[in-house]
């Protein structure tokens, strides 16, 4: 049986993995990928901050980064928290083909770098509250 910091280190090293993946999609751009891999980097950091936080190691089996958060018990800025409820959007492209057209709109390469900036800060940010 896994210990709880064994758990916490799986979620980590599994969004780590990820984090590697979102460069090579990007650099095949392939954006809407790119950020399909960055909403599960973040999710993966929320389930490792939810382990943490919480008495089961087991985090719940759900995608929406903004109720990971809230019930990850963590202080968050609101600006994170709006912009983990817009980074949702990008597993659901993954998921529901009738998003996918309006994704493939979004996801230019100036957008996708721009939101790309701001998931590189929010993983900065949870990370540092892991420790």
């Amino acid at each position: 049986m896994l210990t709880k910091e064994e758990h916490i280190q799986y979620w980590i090293s599994s969004s780590e993995k990820d984090w590697k993946v979102i460069d090579d999609l990007y650099k095949a751009d392939d954006f809407v990928y790119s950020l399909f891999f960055a909403h599960l980097v973040i999710e993966k950091i929320c389930k490792a901050l939810w382990v943490k936080n919480n008495e089961n190691n087991y985090p719940p089996k759900v995608h929406n980064l903004v109720y990971l958060l809230e019930n990850a018990r963590i202080e968050i800025e609101d600006d994170h928290k709006e912009f983990a409820l817009f980074l949702n959007d990008f597993q659901l492209q993954g998921r529901y083909p009738d998003y996918e057209q309006k994704i493939f709109e979004i996801c230019t390469k100036q957008k996708t770098d721009e939101i790309l900036d701001k998931v590189k800060n929010l993983r900065i940010c949870l990370l540092n509250k892991l420790q």
